[in-house]
């Protein structure tokens, strides 16, 4: 690949987005995108992707403009963006976006694609299209919408500004503002705990979470159909047992609950 570099380790794989000078969303990174999500889709190793970036200030600047000019050329582009998008938000593994830099209009879409969000210090994040005379094209202001209201989002469009990861956070485009010195160890932490959950648990919960997002029914309904289908299996009912034996429903509950998950644990599979 000639825009990312692709590293894989104890079922975490960090995608560095390298597109100098300033990591445009060209054709090229958007395809290199496309093709590095869809070879996921067999892997059940990989439990975590991390998306970050080589360049010191930008995570990913924007969209090309230079692809915007209504040609099929440039429609085809557009369309593989948002092919990009609806792929990388219907990925089995938990995706994180590792932002110290600047990301802004495709750069900020493809952020909230992403499961979650770490923003630090550096990291803005905006969707300016307005000032080229162009909507917003990656579910930039459908986004918006959704997260911050009618008038929040309103403003945010028509104006363009920049957000720090602190606002950022307070208006649900990322997850979490994490000051630069602390961020490595902060997304290790979620990624060691990620990683020792089965690829379909990490789907099961995206699927919750994603129906009642869309309506409060729908998710009770997908909720409860993974309830009962996974109460009756034999994995969980030996987790269950071994949960019991080391304590779980006594008072050990009280102030040792991950003592107790860590001994089941130990039992079962180690």
């Amino acid at each position: 690949m000639k825009t990312l570099v692709v590293t894989k380790e104890q079922g975490i794989a960090t995608v560095t987005i390298t597109n100098p000078p300033v990591n445009i969303l060209t054709s090229d990174l958007v395809d290199e995108l496309n093709a590095f999500i869809l070879s996921l889709k067999g892997d059940t190793e990989t439990k975590t992707v991390i998306f970050k970036s080589f360049h010191e200030k930008f995570f990913i600047a924007h969209f090309d403009l230079n692809v915007i000019n209504g040609t099929p050329e440039g429609r085809t582009v557009i369309i593989e963006f948002s092919h990009l998008i609806k792929n990388l938000k219907e990925m089995k593994q938990l995706s994180i976006a590792y932002v110290d830099g600047v990301a802004r209009g495709g750069g900020d879409e493809f952020v909230m694609a992403c499961d979650l969000a770490y923003g630090t210090e550096n990291s803005a994040f905006a969707q300016p299209e307005i000032g080229v005379n162009i909507p917003t094209g990656g579910q930039g202001g459908v986004q918006y919408a959704r997260r911050m209201g009618k008038g929040k989002a309103l403003e945010a469009l028509l104006t363009g500004a920049d957000f720090t990861a602190e606002q950022a956070e307070r208006l649900n485009i990322i997850t979490k503002f994490v000051a630069k010195a602390d961020i490595d160890t902060y997304i290790n932490q979620i990624t060691s705990i990620v990683s020792t959950i089965d690829l379909d648990n990490i789907q099961m919960y995206k699927d919750i979470i994603n129906a009642s997002i869309k309506n409060e029914d729908a998710g009770a309904a997908v909720e409860l159909r993974y309830f009962l289908e996974r109460a009756r299996l034999d994995k969980t009912q030996t987790i269950i047992t071994a949960f019991l034996k080391n304590g779980g429903q006594t008072e050990r509950e009280a102030n040792d609950m991950q003592g107790i998950f860590a001994d089941t644990a130990a039992e079962l599979f180690v």
